[in-house]
């Protein structure tokens, strides 16, 4: 993976992690996420349709992105004449849920620090880490979409 795409996936908001049903029908769900040693983490429910999905297929794909702005100027003459400013990063791979305590605590550390820095340093209860789940992406491809093309 690229150094652009780590450094956008280390510094993005939130994404969209898609899925598939046993019947082969996406899901896609928005979510808040983390990107620790080449790997997406994602915190989520124990059950629900997502934990489904990946437990019936591991295969998904993630997106983050950000939209900077629009592009156009006061004498367009043409709505099909404006862009966008933005960048996305489209990642295929395999999820798993974490069962490891451990990395799920470091995780949720992980997660509290992007999110909430202010609430770093307080304990997290061991008990809300065992009853929330972990998704763990292994990247299987990644790639890169913006406008306009970088220097």
């Amino acid at each position: 993976m690229n150094t652009d795409i780590k450094d956008f996936l280390e510094k993005a908001a939130s994404g969209v992690l898609a899925t598939l049903d046993s019947e082969g029908a996406p899901y896609s769900v928005p979510v808040h996420f983390v990107y620790v040693n080449e790997k997406i983490y994602i915190h989520s429910n124990k059950t629900g349709e997502k934990i489904s999905n990946i437990c019936h297929d591991p295969r998904v794909c993630f997106t983050a992105y950000r939209m900077d702005e629009l592009l156009f100027n006061a004498d367009i003459k043409s709505p099909c004449r404006v862009n966008t400013k933005y960048q996305s990063v489209v990642v295929k791979g395999r999820a798993s849920l974490v069962e490891n305590i451990t990395t799920k605590s470091e995780i949720f550390k992980e997660i509290v620090e992007k999110y909430t820095p202010e609430l770093a340093d307080l304990p997290m209860p061991e008990a809300a880490v065992r009853q929330t789940a972990v998704i763990e992406i292994t990247p299987v491809c990644c790639t890169e979409k913006y406008y306009p093309k970088k220097d």
